[in-house]
């Protein structure tokens, strides 16, 4: 059996560990049962029956784990759900209109927060368990737990019509991370709904990838897309992807409760100048080395060079700038068939017709990719 603290004690616990907590960096505290959320298994059975995850499989195989927080591990008796908050400094939709630089999703502009709310949560936990006794462990979103259901019972906010979590204190704006612990703490109330008729989200979903409120298909999902998907991006997307690089913030940026935001306190989380709107131009030109060093220490450089050159070269496309066709046609030799075929795109949508005939004439014979081939034959 696991620790326990009395109700009367659990008070003074509870508000030593928000506390300690908040000066550790996190802006959210709050406290849940390591019990499966109501109709958690059901929903997330539903979802992955409609095929909504994608390419994303390991949703399926971590489905009885990620439904219930005590087959992760059947010790805890507690969840401490904790947010920081990452609240962007300027308008974050305003690179959409910046045709030729590459907007990366606000999240994604500075330093990886998995690395960073990770040693926050280490140390919270080493002092709780110092504290108090039992065990603890901690999780950030890679691991296979439904953080947003569970971030619900512990009332730091509720799950938007976009599927994302939402504060009335911070808006749609927090990375949430978890100490799953063997101690029984006094849980805290689950936050209601307070979406209202709000469509905002929905309805500004470039690719209307929301077949319906607080439903996702992420396989339309630009930031899957861009993101986890990890071939070719279906025509029917492309355009719709206009110059988002690296995710997409449109549904959260458009929430109302975005208003009582404060901006983020944390240094860790503020962009990087070189990531806050870079130009196409030059990330194309990107090898492995100069990817790798662009994106240090981000999660841009999880995706890989070849996938992120990949979504630089739709935005290319997508540009409107004709001058951009010769940095589009110098990558249609790239080892990669993903930078390739959309090196074909690219240069379809700005050279001349007679120019990218001629090009094709060479370029289509010797291809062996045959989804590189295609993009030639379309």
């Amino acid at each position: 059996m696991g620790s326990s603290i009395s109700d009367a004690a659990g008070i003074d616990v509870r508000a030593a560990i928000r506390e300690r907590a908040r000066a550790e960096g996190f802006d959210a505290v709050g406290f849940a049962r390591a019990e499966p959320p109501e109709d958690a298994a059901n929903s997330l059975a539903a979802y992955l029956g409609r095929g909504y995850h994608g390419g994303m499989t390991w949703m399926e195989t971590t489905a009885a784990r990620r439904a219930d927080p005590r087959k992760l591990w059947d010790a805890a008796k507690s969840v401490i759900t904790l947010g920081v908050n990452y609240a962007p400094r300027s308008d974050p939709l305003a690179p959409l209109e910046r045709r030729g630089r590459g907007a990366i999703s606000v999240y994604a502009q500075g330093d990886d927060y998995h690395e960073v709310l990770k040693r926050r949560l280490k140390r919270l936990a080493g002092w709780v368990a110092k504290s108090y006794g039992g065990e603890v462990k901690i999780f950030v979103d890679t691991a296979p737990v439904m953080e947003k259901p569970i971030a619900h019972l512990s009332g730091i906010g509720w799950q938007g019509k976009h599927t994302n979590l939402v504060s009335r204190e911070f808006g749609s704006w927090l990375f949430l991370g978890s100490v799953f612990t063997t101690l029984k703490i006094e849980p805290d109330a689950p936050e209601a709904d307070h979406c209202g008729s709000c469509r905002n989200c929905l309805d500004i979903c470039p690719t209307k990838a929301f077949p319906a409120p607080y439903q996702l298909d992420a396989r339309r999902c630009i930031s899957y897309l861009t993101i986890e998907h990890k071939g070719h991006i279906a025509p029917e997307f492309r355009e719709a992807i206009g110059n988002r690089i690296y995710g997409c913030d449109d549904c959260l940026a458009v929430c109302p409760w975005n208003k009582f935001a404060q901006e983020a306190r944390e240094i860790s989380f503020a962009p990087r100048p070189e990531l806050a709107a870079p130009l196409l131009a030059e990330l194309v030109q990107l090898d492995d080395a100069g990817f790798r060093e662009l994106f240090c220490a981000s999660p841009v450089k999880r995706i890989g060079r070849d996938r992120f050159v990949r979504n630089v070269l739709i935005a290319i496309g997508n540009s409107g700038d004709k001058s951009l066709a010769l940095v589009a046609e110098a990558r249609l030799n790239d080892e990669s068939p993903l930078v390739r075929a959309m090196a074909v795109w690219a240069l379809k949508r700005l050279a001349p017709r007679e120019h990218f005939v001629r090009k094709a004439a060479v370029h289509s014979e010797k291809e062996c990719d045959p989804e590189v081939a295609e993009e030639w034959r379309r």
